[in-house]
């Protein structure tokens, strides 16, 4: 079966006994967005529906990593050793290096980390085996609830967005423990379960190791208020699984949209294909993937956190016309209940700090605007800033 297109949506189409050329009515074109983009990408479409297609100033246009002239556009993210972290004499410099890839990228790459290459190795083909399944098999999960648990989605926020990006997604929540949810995780493929779980404790171990190091170079250790300790302990942690199709018109579209992350720390996972692409200096640059290695981004609470000294910053993934991409998204910050505002330690002209420039923020309130609002740009993490 091949679509060639959808009806308002691009051009003619063969679907489900349609012959070749006939138009798809509107619900049918409503309906096969809707089912996502592997089930567009499976029809053999040739030509971009008209839902996905951005606004033309927000087209990444250009192949990816193309700069205005030509070169490539490319960052190199500082990276962490934490073996080298590890070692008494050399963490110092470790620190040094975390704390200025906080501050001055939100970005860094974590090698050395202590996940075997098996566990990493496994994560990506039952991720990449998983969208391969039937559409029926998958769409047992889809839910337009940004709560729900477990969740099959397609887009950024499919129920608000008005242009639809080119990724599909199951979202696993990992708490409150790994033992309480995991049941309720995709039975399909047979190992997803076993695979995705011991994933999620190894990235886990990492995240404490580098959250740890973040807040000890803020010169807070474990925080007045315990924070590192209920990070390590009681925090919250969902993955995400994202799959981004071959796209026949990758200059029209985003995998997913100029965005930052509401957690503490965020770390990506993601194949040998390129895509994630960060805000930097006032330009858009690509990263290079590496291979075994770990992309760590800085996410809203902890630029709270910090008082602004760390940055989240903007992010976005461009998607190609030749090879599908996965990822694997972990989110990592305090439990869902938590209250998070300023570090208190670096508050306060009576204690040598400096004006609080944030308000307090808790999940709730992150949901709400994610089920209310577009998700474009910054505007969650700048509703949170003081004037």
């Amino acid at each position: 079966m091949a679509i060639v297109g959808l009806a308002k949506n691009g051009d003619l189409s063969q679907q489900h006994g349609k012959s070749r050329g006939a138009l798809v009515d509107d619900d049918d074109a409503a309906d096969y967005c809707l089912k996502g983009v592997r089930h567009l990408s499976d029809a053999g479409i040739t030509r971009l529906p008209g839902r996905y297609v951005l606004p033309a100033l927000d087209r990444p246009g250009r192949s990816i990593g193309a700069a205005a002239g030509g070169s490539p556009a490319r960052v190199k993210l500082p990276v962490v050793d934490l073996a080298r972290l590890r070692v008494p004499t050399e963490r110092a410099a470790v620190l040094s290096t975390l704390y200025t890839a906080c501050r001055d990228y939100g970005f860094f790459q974590v090698v050395n980390h202590g996940v075997d290459s098996e566990a990493i190795a496994g994560m990506l083909d039952v991720a990449a085996r998983f969208f391969e399944l039937p559409f029926p098999e998958r769409a047992r999960h889809m839910s337009p609830d940004v709560r729900a648990p477990v969740r099959y989605g397609t887009s950024f926020n499919q129920a608000n967005d008005a242009v639809l990006c080119w990724r599909d997604f199951l979202k696993l929540s990992c708490a409150p423990t790994l033992r309480d949810v995991v049941p309720s995780w995709p039975d399909s493929p047979a190992d997803l379960r076993e695979v995705a779980a011991s994933y999620a404790e190894a990235n886990r171990r990492v995240f404490v190791d580098v959250v740890e190091a973040a807040l000890e170079a803020l010169g807070i250790g474990d925080g007045e208020d315990g924070v590192m300790e209920e990070l390590a302990t009681a925090g919250s942690q969902m993955m995400t699984v994202n799959c981004y199709p071959a796209c026949p018109q990758p200059e029209l579209t985003l995998g997913m949209p100029p965005h930052s992350d509401y957690g503490f720390l965020t770390l990506v996972l993601q194949d040998d294909v390129e895509g994630l692409q960060v805000m930097h200096g006032g330009e858009w640059l690509t990263v290079d993937p590496v291979p075994g290695s770990f992309v760590v981004n800085v996410g809203d609470h902890f630029e709270i956190y910090s008082n602004g000294r760390y940055k989240s910053v903007l992010h976005r993934v461009r998607v190609n016309s030749t090879r599908p991409r996965i990822s694997v998204a972990s989110f990592h910050s305090v439990g869902v209940e938590r209250v998070v505002g300023p570090a208190a330690e670096l508050i306060g002209e009576e204690r040598g700090g400096e004006q609080r420039r944030y308000m307090d923020t808790d999940f709730a309130t992150f949901l709400a605007y994610l089920a209310s609002a577009e998700g474009k740009h910054k505007n969650f993490l700048q509703s949170r800033r003081l004037a």
